[in-house]
C-alpha cells in the first residue's frame, strides 16, 4: 500500500523529502505552535520529522502530510505508535493534528482525522488510541468531541515541553465503533 488517501477535498500521503520545508514553516509559526508553548528548533523539527518517517516505515501508520487537490501544503494528520514506555500513557497509538492557520475553520482536522481514524481501526486494526492536547486548545477538543472520541480525564497527565515544564495534557480515547470501512477513499 502506498499510503495515499483521498477525501472529498484532501489528499493525505507519507512524508518525502520535499515536505521538509513546509513541515519546519508549520512549527516555526508562533500561532500554530500555540499549545506547544511556542515554534520548535529545527532540530527538534527534524527529529519530530524523522519519527514520522519511522512510524510509516516501521508501522504503516504516521501524521500523514494533508494538501488540497491542488497539491498545496495544509498540515498533517495521523495516528503514530509512540513506544515510549516512560511516557505517562506507556507506549500508546496517539491521533494529532497541525494545521496552518489559515487552514483553521475549514474542518480540514476534522475530515484528516477521520480519514486517519477509519485506516488505523479498519486497516491495522488499532483498538486503543489516543489524543490529548492542552486545555486551552479548544479547537483540538472540539474535533475530539466531534468524532465522538471518549473524555479520560483518568488518563490526564503532566510532562515537560520544550517550552513549558509542566505541560498538562488532557486525554481523549477513539470508540472503535464510530469508524466504518467506506467512510474511507484510498488509491
Amino acid at each position: 500500500m502506498d499510503g495515499v488517501f483521498e477525501t472529498e477535498r484532501l489528499i493525505m500521503r507519507p512524508w518525502s523529502p520535499n515536505h521538509w520545508p513546509a513541515f519546519c514553516a508549520l512549527h516555526f509559526d508562533p500561532d500554530v505552535m500555540a499549545d506547544y508553548g511556542g515554534p520548535i528548533t529545527e532540530l527538534e523539527c527534524r527529529r519530530k520529522f524523522d519519527r514520522y518517517l519511522a512510524s510509516w516505515n516501521e508501522f504503516q501508520t504516521t501524521r500523514f502530510s494533508v494538501e488540497d487537490r491542488e497539491g498545496l501544503f495544509l498540515g498533517y494528520c495521523g495516528v503514530v505508535f509512540r513506544p515510549d514506555p516512560m511516557h505517562p500513557l506507556g507506549s500508546h497509538h496517539e491521533i494529532g493534528w497541525r494545521f496552518f492557520r489559515d487552514s483553521w475553520g475549514k474542518g480540514y482536522a476534522m475530515e484528516s482525522a477521520k480519514a486517519s481514524l477509519v485506516y488505523a481501526v479498519q486497516i491495522l486494526n488499532l483498538r486503543s488510541i489516543y489524543a490529548y492536547t492542552s486545555p486551552d486548545n479548544l479547537r483540538s477538543q472540539a474535533v475530539m468531541a466531534r468524532l465522538a472520541m471518549i473524555r479520560r480525564q483518568d488518563k490526564d497527565f503532566t510532562i515537560p515541553t520544550l517550552h513549558i515544564p509542566q505541560w498538562q495534557g488532557l486525554v481523549w480515547m477513539v470508540d472503535p465503533a464510530q469508524f466504518a470501512p467506506e467512510s474511507m477513499n484510498t488509491r
